[in-house]
């Protein structure tokens, strides 16, 4: 019944911020931007290359994350590499603070976490 992940969506505190973060230091392309003047609510739908979105949405007087990064719901977001430590690299030449690279003790697979404008945990693992 399910085929794959259709899109995630994130709502942020500071939608400009949070705009350049996702388009211009995670390089998504912008699928379509809406302003709902009714809800005061913007709405940017990103695409990563395998055609998984993003929705990156401000909602006025939203709660913040209630803690990092165990609160329930959405643990985090992981963005799949060919090299994490590439990747690492790229980010912090970009001004993101990236943990050190790690091995994922039942895969074997590298990876790291770093986290949005908003403090929304997020991780680059390898594929």
């Amino acid at each position: 019944m399910l085929l794959r992940i259709h899109h995630a969506a994130i709502i942020c505190a500071d939608y400009e911020r949070s705009r350049r973060f996702y388009t211009e230091v995670l390089g998504l392309r912008v699928i379509a931007e809406t302003y709902r003047e009714a809800r005061r609510s913007h709405k940017l739908d990103l695409a990563l290359p395998d055609g998984s979105q993003i929705e990156l949405f401000s909602f006025p007087g939203a709660p913040p994350r209630p803690s990092y990064p165990e609160a329930q719901g959405l643990r985090h977001l992981a963005f799949e590499v060919d090299d994490v430590e590439r990747g690492k690299a790229e980010l912090e030449a970009r001004g993101v603070s990236v943990e050190a690279v790690r091995v994922d003790e039942l895969t074997g697979k590298r990876f790291t976490f770093f986290a949005d404008p908003d403090g929304l945990p997020l991780e680059l693992y390898e594929r």
